[in-house]
């Protein structure tokens, strides 16, 4: 059973928590004792129902609707969070977009799309809630790159330009913040069954050590561990969740 206490009194931001990973992640964290906000970009409806799963599990949700890749929606995003819970302790950057287009048909504005919701967004969001964590003395930033963007992405090039920026971007917030008992890091998923489909892609589990596809709920795993106490000492690292593959 989960331990209901690990996270008590803290709050979560999870960015792109309507669906999938992140609303795996969202639930993992309220099973843990913290209040989470909820956010998306377009379907409310998705939102809300991670919302109510959230107060199931014990804890408060906020929904807040915005794209992580304008400043203003972060911004917006970011203020009525903090005015309804006062601070985000746990910061989960995995709003993303994962176009695919031939490098030499991707134009500036494709680039843009996926470089600010990426690497930009969890740029703005860290510095909306990074004042807070070192108030309290006490943080912690999870970002997400992916084990295809690490690789280079065919036909991605903006997804793993944008992926490794994210890392970078970790590397540098774990340096700078790790003295002020904030931790920052990055996780990688792999090969993950989407949320409803029943059965592996057998094409797809040919590659995986494991034999089997990933679940939303390893990489929520993951998440709450990195979110919690006992990972103090663990900052500024990339963990692969990916059944083996190579990375």
């Amino acid at each position: 059973m989960p331990d209901h206490s690990t996270l008590k009194g803290r709050t979560a931001f999870v960015s792109g928590s309507g669906q999938n990973i992140g609303r795996g992640i969202a639930v993992r964290l309220a099973e843990a004792g913290a209040n989470v906000v909820v956010n998306g970009s377009r379907d409310r409806d998705a939102c809300e129902d991670t919302a109510e799963r959230v107060r199931a599990a014990g804890t408060e949700a906020l929904v807040v609707m915005g794209d992580m890749g304008s400043a203003a929606d972060v911004d917006r995003v970011a203020a009525e969070a903090l005015d309804r819970f006062g601070r985000i302790d746990i910061l989960v950057n995995n709003a993303a977009r994962r176009p695919h287009k031939p490098f030499l048909e991707t134009t500036d504005a494709d680039w843009a799309a996926v470089i600010d919701v990426a690497l930009t967004g969890s740029f703005r969001t860290a510095r909306a809630f990074l004042p807070g964590m070192v108030e309290n003395g006490w943080g912690r930033i999870v970002n997400f790159a992916g084990m295809k963007a690490m690789r280079g992405y065919f036909e991605g090039a903006p997804i793993s330009a944008g992926k490794h920026g994210v890392w970078g971007l970790t590397k540098a917030l774990s340096r700078e913040f790790a003295g002020k008992g904030i931790t920052a890091n990055v996780v990688s998923p792999g090969q993950i069954r989407k949320d409803g489909v029943d059965a592996d892609d057998p094409a797809r589990t040919a590659s995986i050590p494991a034999g089997v596809m990933g679940r939303s709920d390893d990489i929520a795993a993951v998440v709450a561990f990195l979110a919690s106490p006992e990972a103090g000492f663990v900052t500024g690292q990339m963990i692969a969740v990916n059944g083996g593959e190579e990375t």
